[in-house]
């Protein structure tokens, strides 16, 4: 934001059944499912180094480090004024010990990485929620932060993957959630650098076609791609599952963290 920028409205939000409370601003886009599902698939462990991408305001990653004691965590942020707002949010939760963040965007050369400390090949985990709708498909949003973090140019979702590719150590992990439509776009991209792909499908309610994949890789591995029973969000009557509760309110891990 530039110096005359109006300093934004915002609200004081609690997840995770009020475990984490985030500032984020008022208007735009707003931390909801996807960023808590996305830190619940993360398997990591202390002494492990965890790099989220996109982090926007931090749901993902302080909600990551909230899970595992010891874990350290750096957020990558394109926006400046939301990566000042992640630091905020690790420091009021306590996690600022551990938690870092830095406004670099993800297409950014090897060097401003390893500037702020991202070394290639230096990453145990790697989360994200990359932008998933197509500029081409979707209606974009008059406000600019809600447009940058829901609408992909071609090719970005390759290139979020080189640059977790690029971080990651050797069979470190890469886990992200990503449209169930685009699976496919998904396993394909992922060829190559890496291998063990597994999947757990996210459905709104019971007989619907899944909205949203999570999605867990290994690099450098060659084992077989994974399919897991999915994870059901709410029942007939539209009141969220035990299942999803436990995640969402109860901080739970998915099995995917447990791989």
């Amino acid at each position: 934001m530039g110096a005359d920028a109006p300093t934004p409205v915002l609200t004081d939000d609690a997840v995770l059944g009020g475990r984490l409370k985030l500032y984020q601003p008022a208007r735009g886009h707003r931390v909801g499912h996807d960023a808590i599902l996305l830190a619940a698939s993360t398997a990591a462990a202390a002494g492990d180094v965890a790099v989220d991408l996109g982090a926007g305001v931090g749901a993902a990653g302080l909600a990551l480090a909230l899970r595992v004691p010891g874990l350290s965590v750096r957020l990558v942020e394109l926006d400046a004024g939301l990566a000042d707002l992640a630091a905020r949010n690790a420091a009021r939760n306590g996690l600022a010990s551990r938690v870092t963040a830095h406004a670099l965007d993800v297409a950014a050369p090897l060097a401003d990485f390893a500037a702020a400390g991202l070394a290639p090949a230096t990453a145990d985990r790697v989360l994200m929620n990359p932008p998933f709708h197509d500029t081409d498909r979707a209606q974009a949003s008059p406000d600019a932060r809600r447009r940058t973090a829901y609408l992909a140019s071609p090719g970005a979702l390759a290139t979020w993957i080189g640059t977790a590719a690029r971080l990651l150590r050797p069979d470190g992990t890469l886990t992200l959630i990503w449209r169930a439509d685009g699976l496919g776009e998904l396993s394909g991209l992922l060829e190559g650098a890496f291998g063990a792909v597994t999947v757990q499908p996210v459905h709104p309610k019971p007989e619907a076609p899944a909205i949203r994949v999570l999605a867990r890789a290994t690099k450098g591995s060659r084992a077989p791609f994974g399919l897991l029973p999915g994870l059901l969000l709410n029942d007939s009557d539209g009141r969220p599952t035990a299942e999803a509760e436990a995640v969402l309110r109860g901080a739970e891990a998915l099995p995917l963290a447990a791989m």
